[in-house]
């Protein structure tokens, strides 16, 4: 059956893609053996995780063969992520395993003297090859796109990567390095369309509607040397490129994510709540010395929605004490994420219970397997509380050794260090970090980011009672001169 294939090796969250490309109005087949590569009229390859975990994937399931046969057609292809770098020769964070070779260079592991890594946030693009070959891929002037990735393909001028296949470069603190390239049919981000808003699904849909002619033509016009601008009957205008970047600069911007703190009322409703003092429940008690009710201030995928709209960066559950005997498959949460992952279309971030669980059955779920589901149903990423403590503890008491049983090192293991966030202290610490809490007006969210050198800000009930609506955040945010993501105009489908 020919049609627009996905291929996944395994690793992550591709529901999100899938949503994604069906509210694009696409159907999507999974590759599900190798001569179905060869089979599609356009191929979607998400990669996530470890570039080492990628490439022996792909070549025990024996699809990197007829991979690099399908490229060599010049067939439609869209890399995303480690989709992207694994069509390079290789990569330094794993220096012995090669990749497919398509493109010349290496994936390069970020310097983090001067910046924090991985690069988790947004980030703007600036083309290479004239704004009418990008725009032909749906990117956009002033938007910004989802990164997290702690190695990339820095961009060299003059290199045969630079001239021959990048179309976009991006700056992150002091280094510059590609975040799209483009040849022929072939064309790939580093960062991911499907958690860009609605930015992202817009190159997406650039690509499920281009026409399988239109790269191809368009490299002809660019390899003509022509200076002046062209039509290519079905596109956009083009101008042929004069290989110079615009002037870079760091246009990395600071987040604002909603935390919606989830867990089941006496009725076995989920909801949303807040504590006061940590406390959920309504103090008023019943005639029978009952307790309150749990405090209900919306439902988790009707905010989630609310807040993609109006322009959240992220979006974090936290799963408060209330799915402890649920067996893992059966766990409320992951339907929740698998009907937000429909419509919301930033990163969504998963905390609480992410360790061994056993089932009331006895079954143990180790903690990679807990992550894994997650992930699978929406989520990309997962946030570690009081094990990150102990795994800090068996640390130091090792000697400054891990074991690799901790969830930690298990998860990054399959899914890459991104994967999992850990709160710390910014002035100790080399990756990126959240301040949450106290937050009662936009002022608090410009003096965090003034005053400390945080990555983000975490809020969760001002927004949820509409207190501080979270476009006042923003605007108070960009009046200051913080660098912030503009809020997408909705997607026309």
């Amino acid at each position: 059956m020919t049609g627009t294939y996905l291929l996944d090796y395994g690793a992550g969250n591709v529901r999100s893609l899938v949503n994604a490309v069906k509210k694009l109005g696409h159907d999507i087949t999974y590759v599900k053996d190798p001569s179905d590569i060869l089979k599609a009229d356009k191929l979607i390859f998400p990669g996530v995780g470890a570039f080492g975990s990628a490439m022996t994937s792909l070549h025990t399931k024996k699809y990197a063969e007829p991979l690099k046969q399908y490229l060599a057609l010049n067939k439609p292809f869209m890399g995303i992520c480690v989709g992207m770098q694994t069509l390079f020769e290789g990569s330094d964070e794993s220096p012995e395993v090669p990749g497919l070779g398509v493109i010349p260079g290496r994936v390069r592991l970020f310097d983090s003297t001067m910046k924090a890594v991985p690069h988790m946030g947004w980030n703007p693009t600036r083309s290479i090859q004239g704004l009418g070959r990008a725009k032909d891929c749906g990117f956009e002037q002033d938007r910004a796109y989802y990164f997290v990735h702690s190695y990339a393909v820095p961009f060299v001028e003059g290199s045969v990567e630079a001239k021959e296949w990048a179309l976009t470069t991006t700056q992150y603190g002091d280094q510059v390095f590609i975040s799209s390239v483009r040849r022929g049919n072939i064309f790939c981000t580093q960062f991911h369309p499907e958690k860009s808003g609605f930015a992202g699904v817009n190159i997406l849909k650039a690509f499920l509607d281009g026409s399988a002619s239109t790269g191809a033509e368009i490299d002809a016009q660019l390899l003509s040397g022509s200076q002046q601008q062209q039509q290519v009957p079905g596109s956009l205008s083009v101008l042929a490129p004069t290989f110079v970047p615009e002037p870079s600069k760091d246009g990395f911007t600071k987040r604002i994510v909603a935390c919606l703190d989830v867990r089941a009322n006496d009725q076995g409703d989920l909801v949303v709540t807040k504590g006061d003092q940590y406390d959920v429940r309504e103090q008023a008690v019943g005639v029978d010395g009952s307790k309150g009710d749990v405090r209900n201030l919306g439902k988790p995928v009707e905010l989630a929605r609310r807040y993609f709209e109006e322009g959240a960066d992220e979006i974090t559950f936290l799963n408060i004490t209330s799915f402890r005997n649920c067996p893992l498959l059966d766990m409320p949460m992951l339907e929740v994420l698998r009907r937000t992952s429909e419509t919301v279309f930033v990163p969504l971030t998963i905390g609480g219970g992410i360790k061994d669980v056993v089932d009331p059955d006895g079954q143990l779920h180790p903690a990679l397997e807990v992550a894994g589901e997650y992930f699978r149903n929406g989520a990309d990423k997962v946030s570690i509380g009081s094990d990150a403590v102990y795994a800090a503890e068996k640390y130091y008491a090792l000697g400054g050794k891990g074991d690799g049983t901790s969830a930690i090192e298990t998860i990054a293991h399959a899914y890459g260090s991104q994967a999992v966030v850990i709160s710390d202290v910014k002035d100790a610490v080399s990756i990126p970090v959240i301040a949450s809490s106290g937050a009662g007006s936009p002022q608090h969210f410009v003096d965090v980011f003034e005053k400390t050198n945080v990555e983000a800000a975490l809020a969760a009930g001002i927004f949820h009672r509409r207190e501080v609506p979270l476009e006042d955040v923003k605007q108070t945010l960009k009046q200051n001169g913080v660098k912030i993501r503009n809020i997408d105009a909705p997607l026309a489908v």
